[in-house]
């Protein structure tokens, strides 16, 4: 047999030592690979700060919920469609930045990072699902209004959400800042239009925690909230600032509140912080909804007399003038006054010229046509929104309209409607009564309201200050 062959000594160590290179080369060139590869990450790093640092707050801002920052540096926008513009061109800007980053925006497919909520299947034959809107300025009697909707057991109703909004986001007023709030007013309108209930933790002091609060405005406002299964076994020493009326519940769940949104036939809600009519319109071609606004209007003079003692301290320059006799009240006091009529008589006009999104959606109602015939006024209404009217309603009009005297509290439902509407006329002075003419002429034409010639004629019964008007209020 014969031996291998034996190389020699100093072969075997030559080939031992190729060897051992040949592995310290392997590693080297593995570790040259892994240094260009984190060079390579940190310079693509490098790069992506540079151009986060070039985007101006204003980009990054534009995403959040107080767009004041964005206003800030875009006072020149004052019309609302301008501003309306620049916030989507931001925010498209953000997210082809996001796509460049390679990340994909989470919630792009949903349009603008909007959540879609999803909505349980609804029954076959069923009817389509409202959303009602009920637009109104403070003491129009839109409390008492909403209650048409709210006593309904398959509309969902939420009493003043955007309460909550205007008391954490802060705005200048006038100008680009009045828009912006209703931009964020008409974002936040819409989530919860669609049962995203969760957009209002943001705005709730203090922060829910595990979405349960005990700090929602009025609460006891909406049968909704209410009803089980939101209406969770009360929980002693827990403080609840706003209660339900007839029964004791535990802090308010979102979770459940949303749930039961998605499970009723229909969602309505009625806000006085919303001031023109123009910003709905995203809403009204948003596919997703079917929007029904009613914008309630009442005699101005009314509103003015209601104001002053409902919110008596925000009034103390009118009572002094009242009470001195000066000759001029302060002019910012009366521009501010038609301000407000001219911002209401704008969107009626909007609303009755029926531009193409509008058709079929905008419903005008005066409060006093509401309070000399509240069952018809509500069939109305219902008909127009595409609801049918249940004997619920029906009854709860009757029992609520026909009490003794005025409920007491200046929320309250409980309205003696033959006599309350003109209660305002045998206390408000001539002079104040002037003011109001002369500031808000425009709208009380537009709504058929007359003019008071004199204290006689403001104060004799015989004398109507109201216009009739037939199914021209119905567009």
């Amino acid at each position: 047999m014969e031996k291998g062959l034996v190389l020699p000594q100093d072969c075997r160590d030559f080939l031992h030592s190729l060897r051992m290179r040949s592995k310290y080369a392997l590693f080297l060139a593995f570790v040259v690979v892994v240094f260009v590869f984190i060079e390579k990450e940190n310079k693509i790093i490098s790069r992506v700060s540079d151009k986060l640092k070039q985007i101006p707050q204003s980009l990054v801002d534009a995403n959040s919920t107080d767009p004041a920052l964005v206003l800030a540096e875009n006072a020149s926008l004052l019309s609302l469609s301008e501003l309306d513009s620049a916030f989507t061109q931001l925010q498209s800007r953000l997210r082809n930045f996001s796509l460049q980053l390679g990340v994909e925006p989470a919630e792009d497919a949903q349009g603008e990072g909007e959540r879609e909520e999803e909505q349980p299947p609804r029954p076959r034959g069923a009817r389509p699902r409202r959303h009602v809107l009920l637009m109104a300025t403070t003491r129009t009697g839109s409390s008492f209004v909403g209650e048409f909707f709210n006593q309904q057991g398959n509309i969902f109703y939420l009493f003043e959400p955007l309460w909550h909004i205007e008391r954490t986001v802060s705005f200048e007023p006038g100008g680009a800042n009045a828009a912006g709030s209703a931009l964020v007013y008409r974002d936040v309108l819409k989530q919860l239009f669609l049962c995203d209930l969760y957009v209002l933790e943001h705005f709730i002091s203090p922060l829910p925690e595990d979405h349960l609060t005990q700090f929602m405005f009025r609460r006891g406002s909406s049968r909704s909230l209410c009803e089980d299964p939101v209406c969770t076994p009360f929980v002693k020493k827990v403080f609840e600032k706003y209660h339900c009326k007839n029964r004791r519940c535990g802090p308010l769940n979102v979770t459940l509140a949303a749930e039961a949104c998605r499970r009723k036939e229909h969602m309505a809600l009625k806000a006085v912080r919303i001031r023109q009519l123009e910003f709905l319109q995203p809403l009204a071609e948003d596919p997703r909804l079917d929007l029904r606004v009613i914008q309630l209007v009442r005699d101005p003079r009314a509103v003015l007399a209601s104001r002053m003692v409902a919110f008596a301290g925000k009034y103390e320059t009118w009572k002094k003038w009242l009470a001195e006799g000066q000759d001029q009240l302060r002019e910012e006091e009366v521009q501010r006054l038609r301000g407000n009529c001219e911002s209401i008589r704008l969107s009626a006009e909007l609303g009755l010229r029926q531009p193409a999104w509008l058709q079929g959606r905008y419903m005008l109602v005066r409060y006093e046509d509401v309070a000399r015939r509240p069952l018809q006024k509500a069939r109305e209404m219902y008909r127009f929104a595409g609801i049918p009217l249940t004997p619920q309603v029906e009854d709860w009009i009757q029992k609520n309209t026909q009490a003794a005297r005025d409920g007491s509290g200046i929320y309250s439902t409980q309205k003696n409607s033959s006599e309350q509407f003109e209660k305002w006329r045998f206390s408000m002075p001539f002079k104040l009564a002037q003011v109001v003419q002369a500031a808000c002429g425009p709208a009380m034409h537009l709504f058929g309201y007359k003019l008071a010639r004199d204290a006689a004629s403001l104060t004799n019964r015989s004398v109507s200050l109201l216009e009739e008007r037939g199914t021209f209020w119905v567009t």
